[in-house]
This record gives C-alpha cells, structure tokens and sequence, in this order.
C-alpha cells in the first residue's frame, strides 16, 4: 500500500569545500543532532520523451537511507510536493502507475537517470525536542541511463537540502535560510536533482521562454481551452487519491471547455470540438455521481447541525449516516475505473490533437475586442430568455425546472465572460462576477429541489422503520423557504447583471 507525505524543502548551491554554518544560532533551535553519512541510490523513470519532468512530477525507485522504496513526487507550490510511497520492489507499484496515467498515457516508462548521493543528515530540534527540520549536504553523482549525450553522460554536484518537519511552521524555512545566506549559500537554480541531472546530462535546449502574447481572438480562445485542459489532466491524480474538492475542480475544467466551445463556435470549429464536447459531457456526469452526494450530504448535515437539540427527534444524525453511505458506497471507485478506462484516455488524445492542430475558423483572427464580446453578449441574451421563461411559470415542478435550465445558462455566460477576461478587461471581470452571483442564487435554488426529495425520502424511510419523520419535515419546510427567498432574490441580482453585461458589449 501507499502512502503519502507532504514535502516542503528548499536547495542551496554548495561545494565539497561548503561547511554548514552554526544553525544553533537560528531563532527556535535548541540543539542540532548530527545524524550521520548515507549512501542513498535512486533510479528515476520517465517516458522516452520525458512527460512526467515537462510536468515537474519526479518517480524513482531508491535504496539505502531509512525511507528505500518507490517515490512518486508530485507538484503542490513552489517548494512544495505531495509525495507517494510505496514499498521496494522491483516493478512499478500499479498504485504509482494510476497516479501518473494521464501524463503518460500508453507510452512505457524506462529509467532515464541515476543518482547515487553521499548524504551527511542533521536534525534541528526546538526546546521540547520535537524536530523543526532536517537540514542535508548531498553529494551527488548523476548518470544518464536513457536520452542523453555522448559527451556527457555523467555529471557530479554538491548541494544543501533543507525539509521542513511534518507540520512544522515554513516561517522557519525562512529563518534557516537567512541563515545560511548570511554564510553565503545562495538558493539553487535547479528546482529538484532530478531537473539538474537532466539538464546537465542531455543535449543542450534553447530556453522555453514565455508563450507569445495573445493578439486575436483565437489566441484569447485558445489560451483559455489550454489552460483547462491542463487543469484536468493535472487534477487526475487527485482525483485518484480522493482529494478534497478535486473531483469538483476536474468537473468545472470540464464544463468550462465545453463552454467555451460552445460559446466560441464561430472560432473554433464545432464539427471537431462537438465530438470532444460530448465526451467531456460524458467524463462530467461519471465526476458527478460522486460529487453531487457529497454536496447533498455537506447541506444536510449543515441542516442539521442548525437545529436546536430539542428539535432532532429520534435517531436522525444515524439514518442521514447510513443512507448516504449506501448511495456513495462504490461511487469513488466507480470514478478510478472510469479514469482507467480507455475511453478517458481516447478523450485525454482527443485533447492533446485539439491544441496540437487547433481547429480555428476565419473569425479566430479578428480581433478579441471585436469577435469577443458578441459572443459573451449572446450568451447572456440566453440567460435572459431563459429566467423570463422561468419567472412565467406557476410555482411548481415545472418552474424548478425552467430554473435549473436559467442556472446551467448562467453558468455559460459566466465563464464565457470568464474566458473573455485577458482580451476586455474590467468589463469582462465585472459582468463575470455579477453572473457568477446569478449562479449562486439558483445553485442555491437548484441545491433546495434536490434536498427536498432526498429529506422526503428520508422521512418516508424513518416512519417506516416506525421512528419519528419530524425533523425530516421541519429540514423540509426550512428548504422551501430557502427556494421561496432564492425566487425573491433572483430578480435584483439579475438585474445587475444584466447592466453589467450590457456595459461590457458596449465598452469593449
């Protein structure tokens, strides 16, 4: 089995002559343990053209030290890693495996670099002997085992590692390294060994730099699809691990590309986005079978815990237990197969192909302030015509839904306007923030209708287990006043944002 570690460390340049200054003398330290010189081994694996380093995700198999086994690293912030372990062996765990599927794919991975480091390790303990942070001098020897150069297969290094003890505070980081910087050690170019040995090792590459600046409209378009596109692929492994909120995130990349191809079809052409639309339909209902319980079972209990004791009546908090259990027993997993699947990996292509030959249609080279905002102002027109429907409609099921179909309008104007934010500015912004304040009310309202046929349920269950349906019903009545607040509200906030959208047609 798995498991996991979070990673915040820092590197500094040294040579074999650099001593460690006296970090007794750092704020906090009470005393600094010399632990000893390891030897540690590590093979690190990567596909033939390196996905996993273009991506900053590190996987290695290492022996020696006092943590030997398979470590998958992967990028949380600057500094920072969420790192996964599994025990030594001498295939890739399948856990590891799953974790980096999205990047590579079918493609195999082979061992690309080795690095045998000399590690002298000290311990800097406060006054209460708790451990503050693990501070190393690393000598390091790096072998290209696959890509590299003739010339230079080898490469050797000195460096300094700091790594911040588990939930220690990362202010002290900052003390540690004032400290070593007084003595002249400067931070390290290199984000990782693994960066620095490929480099070092492999054939020379001109720098990346930045992309060029987006000029049309397409550009803006694309830039926006890129970056959600990256954003799924990048949550998969959370999704994997069961992250908090990642599910949610991975759903709203999802729905905000199919936004976007929807609203910028006079840009990209609809007969090569509509079939990758519909896949990225497909991957947003298997997300939300998981997704949409757990948002029910954080309203509910919410609910609940609102109620005064004297009102929660019979065994309500353990009934609301066990039926949402039964309905997400399986749902996580039911997700992992599908992200196992080979149709996710057919749409996962299917994606990489839309930016490696992007389908732009005549209208993709106009410029952003010209093709834009029509489209952003047509969108809202949709809205528009869809809350008038809506607020026709006698209370009911039927008006319910008319709502539900305004909130997934609102949703596409939003991010339609979202998209449109690095092209017109302000206006953009503003009329993204009012439509984002549409979506909230009929979420809100939305959220109600289904908590009010899950408590319905609930109450029905509990009289026929002969227990009191009270409480159930009073949850009920709080949520009818809650969609009856929401239909009183939407008018105002619709209102806004309308004016705000209609500004950002004309300002743009």
């Amino acid at each position: 089995m798995a498991d996991s570690k979070r990673e915040i460390e820092r590197k500094y340049e040294a040579t074999d002559a650099t001593r460690l200054p006296d970090l007794s003398r750092v704020a906090g330290v009470s005393a600094v343990g010399h632990l000893g010189v390891s030897e540690l081994d590590a093979v690190y694996y990567d596909t033939e053209d390196l996905r996993l380093a273009a991506a900053s995700l590190t996987l290695r198999r290492r022996t020696g030290g006092d943590d030997a086994g398979w470590h998958l690293k992967l990028p949380v912030a600057t500094g920072i890693r969420d790192e996964i372990r599994a025990p030594l062996s001498d295939t890739l765990p399948p856990e590891l495996a799953a974790l980096i599927r999205s990047r590579v794919r079918d493609a195999p991975v082979v061992p690309v670099v080795r690095l045998r480091s000399a590690r002298d390790v000290h311990h800097l303990t406060g006054p209460d002997g708790g451990l503050l942070a693990e501070v190393s001098v690393d000598r390091v020897r790096a072998e290209r085992l696959h890509g590299g150069t003739a010339r230079t297969p080898r490469t050797a290094w000195t460096e300094i590692e700091t790594e911040l003890a588990d939930d220690g505070d990362p202010a002290f980081l900052d003390a540690l390294e004032r400290r070593l910087r007084k003595a002249g050690v400067r931070p390290s170019a290199s984000p990782s060994k693994l960066a620095r040995a490929l480099a070092e090792t492999g054939p020379k590459r001109k720098p990346a730099g930045e992309r060029p600046r987006p000029r049309t409209a397409g550009d803006h378009v694309l830039a926006y699809v890129r970056h959600q596109i990256t954003a799924i692929i990048a949550l998969d492994p959370a999704v994997r691990r069961g992250l908090p909120d990642s599910v949610h995130r991975m759903r709203v990349a999802t729905r905000r590309l199919r936004s976007a191809f929807r609203t910028y079809r006079k840009i990209l052409d609809r007969t090569v986005t509509g079939p990758v639309a519909e896949e990225l339909k497909w991957l947003a209902a298997e997300l939300g079978i998981d997704r949409d319980q757990e948002v029910l079972d954080e309203r509910l209990r919410a609910r609940l815990d609102g109620l005064p004791r004297t009102l929660v009546l019979g065994p309500v908090r353990g009934r609301l237990r066990i039926w949402s259990v039964a309905r997400r027993t399986g749902s996580r997993r039911r997700t992992v197969a599908k992200l196992d699947g080979s149709r996710y990996l057919t749409l996962l292509e299917a994606l990489d192909a839309l930016l490696a030959d992007p389908p732009l249609l005549p209208a993709a080279a106009k410029p952003p302030g010209k093709a834009l905002p029509r489209a952003v102002y047509k969108d809202q027109r949709r809205l528009a015509h869809r809350i008038a429907h809506a607020q026709e409609l006698p209370p009911g099921p039927d008006r319910d839904v008319a709502l539900h179909d305004a909130r997934k309008a609102a949703k596409r104007a939003r991010y339609a306007a979202e998209a449109a934010r690095p092209a017109l500015g302000k206006p953009a912004r503003k009329s993204a923030k009012r439509l984002k304040a549409v979506q909230g009310v009929l979420g809100d309202h939305q959220d109600s209708v289904v908590a009010r046929a899950a408590l319905r349920a609930l109450a029905v269950q509990a009289q026929l287990s002969g227990e009191p349906s009270f409480t159930w019903g009073l949850l009920y009545g709080q949520e009818e006043r809650t969609a009856a607040a929401r239909e009183r509200e939407l008018p105002g906030v619709w209102a806004r944002a309308s004016r705000a959208g209609i500004r950002a047609a004309r300002e743009s």
